[in-house]
């Protein structure tokens, strides 16, 4: 998920063109080869290429090529290492029942992921109009994403063994799916930031300073339009609206992570909830100032280092909650 965050704010996911399962875990080789790519590329991502990248050399495309390459591989190599192992035990008869309905989860998502990082990819390519991928179809690939790695995380918790008893808690749990429900939302309005650059047309922080032209831009009749919504590259309003959203539940995310953290405190459930609340604290004090300081050097582009740290920040925060509620609710392996 890092690797493919820094391939969207490279501008780096339509340099590869074709799909090829087997031939494209090689890249071009030779001069002619890397030629052939480029004009390809120059031919299917004709708006990106002539909007952002019309002076582009054939080194620089280069550049570009290794991260969706990368990105590619590095998801083929997971199949991998996830696969080979899986039908040996398997086959073997060594996985439990319960572990199998939770791995059989695992691959579906997997393969969920890949077809839809194709759809993204293609939403992109021979679309005139278009200089990125679809946002829209960003936020589903990041959202299975998401879901997988959650399930990955649960699925270890629950292979790691079974927390003590006297730390079991419906309300806690409650609170916890709760935040995390708001937290997957939160991360798919943060795909919506990402795939329609919506940072970029206020870059400060709070909203008061300098607001008055972002307040225009919210007070626009256009974002009431579904078509707007839809062709959202030329609107400045569907984008104020998409970024105060995300900054509005920020706020709201970290206000009910703090009263979780509070409850915690006052259940005295144990040393291990309190450690996991302290992680939760840190995690959510990390992505807010990542968040902050995303936006605040999102002039002229999307900031890699911030960007993509902010999306990680993401799933350590994810991966806290899960582990206070896998804690409060002992959850049972069959």
């Amino acid at each position: 998920m890092i690797i493919g965050g820094v391939t969207r704010l490279t501008d780096s996911g339509l340099s590869i063109t074709e799909w090829a399962v087997i031939q494209g875990t090689l890249p071009p080789t030779g001069e002619a080869q890397w030629l052939e790519a480029f004009e390809a590329y120059k031919t299917a991502a004709r708006k990106q290429y002539e909007t952002l990248h019309a002076e582009m050399t054939l080194g620089e495309f280069k550049v570009i090529y290794f991260w969706e390459y990368l990105h590619r591989l590095w998801a083929r190599l997971m199949g991998v290492v996830f696969l080979i192992p899986f039908l040996f035990f398997w086959a073997k008869k060594w996985i439990p029942s319960w572990l199998m309905r939770l791995l059989g989860l695992v691959i579906f998502l997997a393969a969920l992921a890949a077809i839809f990082g194709m759809v993204m990819v293609n939403s992109g390519l021979n679309k005139d109009t278009r200089t990125w991928v679809n946002a829209y179809n960003l936020i589903i690939h990041l959202l299975i994403a998401t879901f997988l790695f959650g399930v990955l995380c649960w699925t270890w918790l629950l292979a790691h063994g079974r927390p003590p008893l006297h730390h079991r808690s419906s309300s806690i749990r409650s609170w916890g799916w709760g935040l995390a429900a708001l937290l997957v939302l939160q991360i798919a309005l943060g795909g919506l930031m990402a795939g329609m650059r919506a940072g970029l047309i206020h870059p400060h922080f709070p909203f008061f300073i300098q607001g008055e032209a972002f307040m225009k831009a919210l007070t626009m009749r256009e974002s009431a339009a579904i078509g707007n919504w839809i062709d959202y590259e030329p609107s400045l309003a569907v984008k104020a609206w998409v970024q105060m959203v995300h900054r509005g539940v920020a706020y709201i995310l970290s206000g009910l992570a703090i009263l979780f953290i509070l409850k915690l405190k006052r259940w005295n459930a144990g040393p291990a909830i309190s450690r996991a609340s302290m992680l939760l604290l840190a995690a959510i004090s990390l992505q807010f100032l990542l968040g902050v300081l995303t936006i605040l050097n999102s002039v002229g582009r999307i900031p890699l280092v911030y960007g993509v740290l902010h999306q990680g920040g993401a799933l350590l925060l994810l991966a806290s909650i899960l582990y206070i509620n896998y804690l409060a609710g002992r959850p049972k392996k069959a």
